[in-house]
Parts: structure tokens; sequence; C-alpha cells
């Protein structure tokens, strides 16, 4: 086993490009079977595109705002970013509602607005290389917490994700597919469970696909699986993303991520968080301040275009959940891992 690897080898895809005049989205809602990209040219399909689920996953989702507000720059005359960033407030305010549970969405644009405030005439070079920087240090994050989360996993271990974590939902190398490319390259994990995500499927079309392109062979598994799959022993494990993490550690993700915790402490499997820095909110104080965003109740009556529901049926979608932070055992940021995560400890490694 090594703590050393190649990280190109495994991190080659980049669902977000910006080409100058453009921003280009790898459209997910395509995959596994049509690789394409979408372009953005202004800021309102940008954040059409986020909204739709074009581009998706908490980092990702803040880059690709990030660039909208570059975008939208383009059509604001104004003498300096503050006189910019008041011209600007509608646009970004439309960005942010496109997805309002990804912590990471507000945090970028707040960003974004920050420097554009304290920016004089030369504003849009400003902003332009603040959403390179966002985007940039979003990958170097992840490698750094695949490093620290593979490292808290035995050798020769078996885990299950959920949702997409990957490259797909970030700069590149993933945050929980990031931790599970890195332990599987030192040797430290020998099989990938991914659970399929219902109702849009973001383990079986996207997270396979993803390990698929560096040479791991995952094993697909029906969300309703987990639990018996927990009590063969095959899984030591459960490694997941987050789109929130509060002050006490309590933690918004993918529907289904709670069950999962649930599980696994019966099971006795170890629980994970993998998320960079940006997503820790420490002015929300718990998961009981969450807004849980629901979608088109629609979404649940199919598979890929064909129904599987009767008609004149009700449903309800949730997409996301939160866990407890008594049900995680380790959340791991770029900035360092904390085990047994409470208020405490999360205010010793985030301050107040």
């Amino acid at each position: 086993m090594t703590d050393t690897f190649d990280f190109d080898r495994y991190d080659r895809i980049r669902p977000i490009r910006w080409t100058g005049d453009a921003l280009e989205l790898l459209d997910q809602r395509k995959l596994p079977f049509t690789v394409e990209y979408v372009r953005c040219e202004t800021s309102d399909e940008v954040a059409q595109a986020i909204h739709a689920l074009t581009v998706r996953g908490a980092p990702a989702i803040g880059i690709a705002a990030a660039w909208g507000v570059v975008l939208a720059a383009r059509g604001v005359q104004a003498d300096d970013g503050a006189q910019a960033a008041e011209r600007l407030q509608a646009p970004m305010q439309r960005l942010h509602d496109a997805r309002p549970t990804a912590v990471n969405l507000a945090w970028a644009l707040a960003r974004m607005r920050r420097v554009m405030a304290a920016a004089g005439a030369d504003w849009r070079e400003v902003i332009e290389r603040e959403a390179k920087a966002i985007a940039d240090e979003d990958l170097a994050a992840n490698r750094r917490m695949g490093a620290l989360g593979a490292a808290l996993i035995e050798p020769e271990s078996g885990v299950l994700t959920h949702c997409n974590t990957g490259s797909l939902a970030t700069a590149g190398f993933g945050t929980a597919l990031g931790v599970i490319r890195a332990g599987f390259a030192q040797g430290r994990i020998n099989r990938v469970y991914a659970g399929e995500t219902r109702p849009w499927l973001q383990g079986a079309r996207l997270t396979v696909w993803e390990l698929q392109q560096d040479g791991i062979s995952p094993i697909l598994i029906a969300d309703s699986a987990a639990s018996h799959l927990m009590k063969t022993g095959a899984v030591q494990w459960v490694v997941v993303g987050a789109d929130r993490i509060c002050a006490n550690g309590d933690t918004a993700n993918k529907i289904g991520t709670y069950q999962l915790a649930i599980a696994a402490r019966h099971h006795g499997v170890k629980f994970m968080v993998a998320a960079p820095s940006s997503t820790v909110d420490m002015a929300t104080a718990s998961g009981e301040a969450i807004h849980i965003e629901e979608r088109d109740p629609g979404e649940m009556f199919a598979l890929g275009g064909v129904r599987t529901a009767a008609e004149d049926v009700g449903a309800w979608n949730p997409v996301f959940d939160v866990t407890p932070h008594t049900l995680i055992d380790a959340i791991v940021t770029e900035l360092g891992v904390i085990e047994r995560p409470d208020e405490a400890a999360m205010r010793a490694a985030f301050g107040g």
C-alpha cells in the first residue's frame, strides 16, 4: 500500500469549462449514454442549468454560479465594482434561487460580491480571476480531502457511497468519490458499492460511469438493498458528500443519506462525510434550520421517461435530508478531519 499516487490517472473528467466568452456545462441529465456540453452565454442560462440539474453537486453549483456572475457582468456598465455589485443584484438573486439548499451556491455568490464591491475600474478582470480561483481552489481542496479521508480507511475495505460526489459534482476529483479514488489507488479500498439514488439515479447514471472512466469497477445496488449489504459485512465505511454542514455537525445531503447513517450505526459500519470547508455553514446552528428543497412530484412517476406509477396519484419529492451529527463518525474537509463531530469540535475547527 502507498500513500502517494498519480492524481491525473484518477481525475479525467471536467464538468465545467470556461471558454472566455461562455460557460460549457457537461449535461449530466444525458449521462452515461451521451456526453454533451450545454453552452451558457448568459447568467440566466446558467441559473436554468443549475435548476434543471444540467450541472449538480454543491461545489459544481457554486463554481457555475461564479461564472454566471461573470456572464451577467457582460451587460452591465459601471465605473467601479461597488456600482457593478448594485446593478447585478437581480441576476445574482436569480442564480441564488436556482438551488437554495446548497450552501456553496450562496458562498460563491457572496465571495464574488465581496471582491466586486472592493474593486475599482478593473472590476471585470477581478471577478473573472475570482471565479477561476474558486474552481482552482476546489480542485486542490478535493485532492487534499481525498488523501485525508482515505487515511481513515483500513486496507482491503469495502465502501458504499450515495448520489454522485465525484468530478461531475466539483471542479474535479470529487469529495466523497475523491476519498474513494484515493483509497482505491492506495489499496485501502478493494470494493466500491454505489446506491442507485432515486429518483434521478445519480448513482446509477453518474457515479458508476465516473468510476469506470478511472478503471474502478463499481457494484451498483438498489437503494433498498443497503441495509442488507451492511449486514453481510461487505462494507466497512459509508462515504458521502454534503450540501450543507451545520455548526453542530448536522449534515444535509441527497435524500436517502439519513437512512444510510441509521443503518450504518446499527451494523457497526463507519459513516464519513467528505466536503470542502465552503460547505460548512457556522451561521446555521443545526439541521432543524435547514430549508429542505422539494422538487416536482412528477419526477417520481417515471424512469427514463417511461411512466411507472398509476395516473392521478400524489407524490412527495424532498431532494435532501439531514443526518444528525450523532450518526457521523468523521467529517473530512481540506482543512482536516473532525472525528465524532459536535458543536464544540466544529467551533474548534471553523470558529464561530
